[in-house]
């Protein structure tokens, strides 16, 4: 079939590259303005490769102040000021946890590369303190307050659930990297963290006691993933062209489509791999 091929993101979840390389996007900067403009500390729990990382990776794109990336979605006619913010973002599902040490060499070599950047203090000698003074020293040379992104939180819990003892240490490691953020309000513009499960014994959750757990909310639910609607609007050509590709109505199509979205949501497999790239005129 001859036409335009639309490219899909599949295993793609840097906002920016995905732009970039002008891939289909299913838009959700609307539900992200009000999300940003709403409160400033907020947790959301969703499955493995549910699009987390990519609406993390789009927040840290939106705090950035990279208004071109933005074009062409709600967030360019809602967003006006545009103000570049210093972002800290930690992804702690890009190792694996199998020991302490391992957890402890990951958390050291961000704050590390978040040093080099912010300037350090021999006197902060724990992970808490290193943070903090990063946090601090960000606000103080920017004029900013600073915006703290953190991806998959839980990832090294679950790495060593089958470990008691492992897991008591590795709750330590964390608390004690997390645990300044509640006196850090001044200093912090927006703090969000992703990940599977929330935790009731982790610090960060007790201590931060205006944080706002989004994930049963019916305001933000389809802040990841794809919904039914979208499928019916945003992706309403490419349905079409595939019918026509299979010798099958719209309707049979979408009914095939949204048949295997919803088997693959059951593996916890990524939606946005779920469909093919496709011919457009």
């Amino acid at each position: 079939m001859e036409g335009t091929f639309r490219r899909y993101p599949i295993g793609i979840q840097s906002f920016e590259r995905l732009r970039n390389d002008n891939c289909v996007y299913i838009d959700k900067t609307e539900l992200i303005y009000r999300l940003v403009n709403t409160h400033t500390t907020y947790f959301l729990s969703r499955p493995r490769r549910f699009g987390k990382s990519l609406l993390v990776s789009t927040l840290e794109a939106y705090f950035s102040g990279k208004k071109d990336l933005f074009k062409g979605l709600m967030m360019e006619q809602l967003e006006k000021d545009w103000t570049v913010y210093p972002v800290l973002h930690i992804d702690f599902s890009i190792s694996k946890y199998m020991n302490a040490g391992m957890l402890r060499s990951a958390i050291n070599n961000r704050l590390v590369e978040w040093e080099r950047i912010y300037g350090c203090d021999t006197s902060e000698d724990t992970f808490s303190l290193r943070l903090k003074g990063i946090i601090k020293r960000a606000y103080e040379q920017s004029g900013r307050q600073v915006v703290l992104l953190v991806d998959e939180y839980d990832s090294p819990m679950l790495d060593s659930n089958n470990n008691e003892e492992l897991q008591a240490e590795i709750r330590g490691i964390m608390r004690d990297f997390f645990s300044p953020l509640k006196a850090q309000g001044e200093y912090l513009r927006f703090l969000f963290l992703t990940g599977i499960s929330k935790f009731s014994q982790m610090s960060i959750f007790s201590e931060l006691n205006n944080l706002q757990n989004i994930s049963m909310q019916d305001a933000y639910s389809a802040i990841c993933g794809i919904t039914e609607n979208e499928l019916r609007t945003q992706l309403e050509e490419d349905i079409r062209r595939m019918a026509e590709a299979n010798g099958e109505t719209y309707d049979e199509a979408f009914t095939i489509r949204l048949v295997c979205l919803m088997h693959l949501l059951k593996r916890n497999m990524p939606i946005s791999g779920s469909l093919p790239v496709l011919p457009l005129s």
